[in-house]
């Protein structure tokens, strides 16, 4: 008999397992590098954010260097609402005056204390057991006055004129969390209230961080993935109403920042499932594009390999040596992302008779039913044109509809080059479809 306890810890194991080899690869490339978090008054108030602390905790002790800078917004506006002091906003950015100046400077202190606090909870038998977390604060941001704009005074709000990135790398090296309060300080010794925002990006930009993350507001107009390019045009679209954290995404790419990453603050697993699976779970701006579309590498044999295996399994696909596939390589065009290749076919040609034929077309499991199968559809009819070949041909057992629908036609085993018509398996009776290209 089964026991249905040990089944079900068998079937947890496995998922566990499982997370952990699709994870392994970006363990190995996050570690050492540099990621600024930036957290908003909202998230440092939610009931998640215990568990937020466990999961940078953990990116600590990945070997990951985190700067982290969290807003108070939230908070400071309470407090003001409960002292009777006027609440005023222009584009975004809070007017601060000297009595809102005093609460943003208590509430942001009391949240570093906090913040350190929960940074040092090691108890056994939690998330944080032996963590022995060291974070490191103080004026690493220099600030100016915004000062009169729209004919508003913006008062003691400031924007950041320079980052001390040689004193906080100095605390990265020593492996140590740095914390960013949204306050900025003056060669005159002023004290400036900013934006946790502007503060993250500015960081992120100086150091050229690896990535910089903003935890906040759920933000389901925008697509999951976009190029630089893509985000400024969507800036340029919106206007004065675009969203203030793309705004923050495209000044960071723009000033080296590898890849920006927004995520909501309501969703416990974000910041994991983001940084350690390949679809991740929030919205992510790169300075290049996180899939494309190109010609195989020899490299890419093995991804192609594990890839085709099933299908040649199922039969649906011929079966291929990896001494073939090196040889052919040149013929493949692989969709890649982030590093794997999810999909791939090739073009094999035969110039005399002007004529390619479309093989081992293949899609991930977990990439069906997007567009990818049309996309490479499309560039192997592009590299056809290329090479000036007038007829496309397809060998196919189970995909035949799919051909149909993509525009091909029937055709028999005599319409194919000569030298294909020998190598034709009549014990896999493939039918054949041909496509004209205009």
């Amino acid at each position: 008999m089964i026991n249905n306890t040990d089944s079900l810890s068998t079937a947890q194991s496995m998922t566990t397992t499982s997370w952990f080899r699709s994870a392994a690869p970006y363990i190995h490339a996050h570690r050492g590098a540099t990621f600024v978090v930036a957290i908003d008054g909202k998230a440092v108030a939610s009931d998640n954010f215990d568990n937020l602390i466990h999961d940078l905790a953990l990116l600590n002790s990945l070997g990951i260097r985190l700067v982290i800078a969290y807003g108070a917004r939230h908070q400071i506006e309470q407090q003001c609402q409960q002292q009777a002091i006027p609440v005023q906003y222009h584009q975004g950015l809070r007017v601060t005056d000297t009595a809102s100046l005093a609460v943003a400077k208590a509430i942001i202190g009391q949240l570093r204390l906090e913040l350190e606090a929960k940074l040092s909870f090691s108890l056994p038998h939690t998330p944080m057991a032996d963590a022995q977390i060291r974070c490191s604060s103080g004026n690493f941001v220099t600030a100016q006055p915004i000062g009169i704009k729209d004919g508003i005074d913006f008062g003691h709000t400031g924007k950041v004129r320079r980052i001390d990135t040689v004193a906080i790398e100095q605390q990265l090296n020593l492996n140590n969390i740095v914390l960013l309060p949204p306050l900025g300080y003056s060669p005159t010794g002023e004290v400036f209230n900013l934006s946790a925002e502007a503060v993250a990006t500015a960081c992120a930009s100086a150091l050229k961080a690896d990535k910089l993350i903003l935890i906040g507001d759920d933000f389901p107009d925008l697509p999951k993935e976009m190029t630089l390019a893509q985000a400024e045009d969507r800036i340029e679209e919106q206007g004065l109403v675009a969203n203030h954290a793309l705004l923050a995404a495209v000044d960071a790419c723009q000033a080296g920042v590898k890849r920006v990453h927004l995520l909501d603050r309501t969703q416990d697993d974000a910041l994991l499932q983001e940084l350690f699976s390949r679809d991740g779970a929030g919205i992510m701006i790169s300075a290049i594009a996180f899939e494309n579309t190109r010609i195989a590498k020899i490299d890419d044999v093995g991804g192609i390999l594990e890839l085709i295996q099933p299908l040649e399994d199922n039969g649906i696909l011929v079966k291929r040596s990896r001494e073939d596939l090196e040889i052919h390589i040149d013929s493949f065009i692989v969709m890649e992302r982030d590093g794997a290749v999810l999909a791939c076919a090739a073009l094999h040609t035969y110039p005399e008779c002007q004529i390619g034929e479309l093989a081992c077309l293949a899609v991930s499991d977990n990439y069906r039913g997007f567009g990818r199968g049309e996309q490479l559809l499309s560039a192997i009819e592009h590299q056809a044109r290329k090479h000036k070949l007038k007829t496309l041909y397809v060998l196919t057992t189970q995909t035949a509809h799919w051909f149909l629908e993509q525009g091909f036609t029937a055709a028999e085993i005599a319409d194919l080059p000569v030298e294909k018509q020998s190598l034709y398996n009549y014990q896999r009776n493939a039918k054949v479809f041909k496509k004209g290209m205009p």
